[in-house]
């Protein structure tokens, strides 16, 4: 303990009475030091404090090949890992962002939000990278960042990274089909992407991922073609519906307690209509949700609807109204996982869509709503 605070001493001496050449050397002194023997926590922060000051008065060269050195040190002194991390040249920081255990997600978050793209890039490249790190890349990222993050397994995307990722890929085919391609793409999501992306690579991912596009096929690929609604907005029963519901919308009469009373009678006209003017969607969007469980659990969370109410709807939309025991179950859990913020935010998407200007309404944009 005494040697050690000595040896850490002369140091400290030769930071603040050194030449460029002498500081260097003890550099690379201490640095082999620190990593031959065994320091307390106090001793290896006391390391960090002079490496750092060190580290200040040194060409890049020379800071990039102590990064290289630290970056996959378990014992590295935090302190300088960090310094390093944040260093402008992304010689210095790349092997720190990249490699180092040593860096939390706040730091990394930290990290992305000041510092360039190259720094982003490595971080895009660590072995492994919470959820929260890689919303921030997704975000701030340029496009080599997101295709590197989309690509890295070790990665873990929530629903909002998935979400936002798919919405730019919108006219990226290579980071569609790269992020369709991941393991752990929700159902929910390859089903949305699969909606935005074009034909040919709708066509790759049917061939790479067979086990989810079997799955969705009859509701998004076969949607492309002319799709017969089960009841329509051409009907007298229709206009009838519209009419009674939008007066009692207009009186202030139209919430959750009304759709569920509609869905339990099988009111299908009106509890579509009274959908579509809850979640400001055409009426033809809330029809085709309904045909699919999913769609509507979705629905029913972004409105923040009971899982009484979201049964209901399920119950309107399911074949001859039945609904297996197990598979009711499954839904409930899934209704209960469902983020609802991300829902919403999908809602919120599609209603902008509706809106566009002079923009045809489209079925096969449906499927977008079809998100967690």
């Amino acid at each position: 303990m005494t040697a050690s605070k000595s040896f850490l001493r002369e140091l400290d001496e030769a930071v603040l009475r050194g030449t460029a050449e002498s500081r260097e050397k003890a550099l690379w002194y201490a640095t082999d030091m620190l990593m031959v023997g065994r320091y307390t926590d106090e001793e290896i922060w006391t390391f960090g404090d002079v490496i750092g000051r060190l580290a200040d008065a040194i060409e890049i060269a020379a800071r990039a090949r102590l990064a290289r050195r630290l970056a996959d040190t378990a014992r590295a002194p935090v302190n300088v890992v960090k310094k390093l991390a944040f260093d402008d040249s992304i010689d210095v920081a790349g092997p720190i962002l990249q490699n180092s255990e040593q860096l939390d997600a706040k730091t990394l978050i930290s990290n992305i939000r000041t510092k360039s793209q190259p720094h982003l890039l490595a971080i895009s490249k660590r072995k492994s990278i919470p959820s929260v790190v890689t919303d921030e890349l997704v975000t701030r990222g340029n496009r080599e960042v997101l295709s590197s993050v989309v690509a890295n397994d070790g990665a873990s995307f929530s629903d909002f990274g998935f979400l936002h990722t798919i919405h730019r890929s919108a006219d990226d085919s290579i980071l569609a089909e790269s992020l369709g391609l991941r393991k752990d793409i929700p159902r929910p999501m390859f089903q949305q992407l699969i909606a935005k992306a074009s034909a040919d690579v709708r066509r790759k991912l049917a061939q790479e991922r067979p086990d989810l596009v079997g799955e969705i096929q009859p509701s998004v690929i076969e949607a492309t073609g002319a799709l017969q609604s089960k009841f329509g907005p051409a009907t007298e029963k229709y206009f009838t519906a519209k009419r009674v519901v939008t007066a009692r919308h207009q009186l202030g009469e139209l919430n959750e307690t009304l759709i569920l009373d509609y869905a339990r009678t099988h009111k299908i006209e009106e509890t579509t209509v009274g959908l579509a003017l809850m979640c400001s969607l055409q009426f033809t969007a809330v029809e085709r949700a309904l045909a699919d469980p999913e769609m509507t659990l979705i629905l029913a969370k972004a409105k923040k609807f009971e899982w009484e109410t979201a049964m209901a709807l399920l119950f309107l939309g399911a074949r001859e109204g039945r609904i297996k025991a197990s598979a009711l179950e499954g839904m409930k859990d899934e209704f209960a996982r469902l983020n609802a913020k991300t829902c919403r935010e999908v809602l919120s998407f599609y209603q902008s869509r509706k809106h566009a200007a002079s923009e045809p309404f489209d079925r096969r944009r449906l499927p977008q709503l079809h998100s967690i």
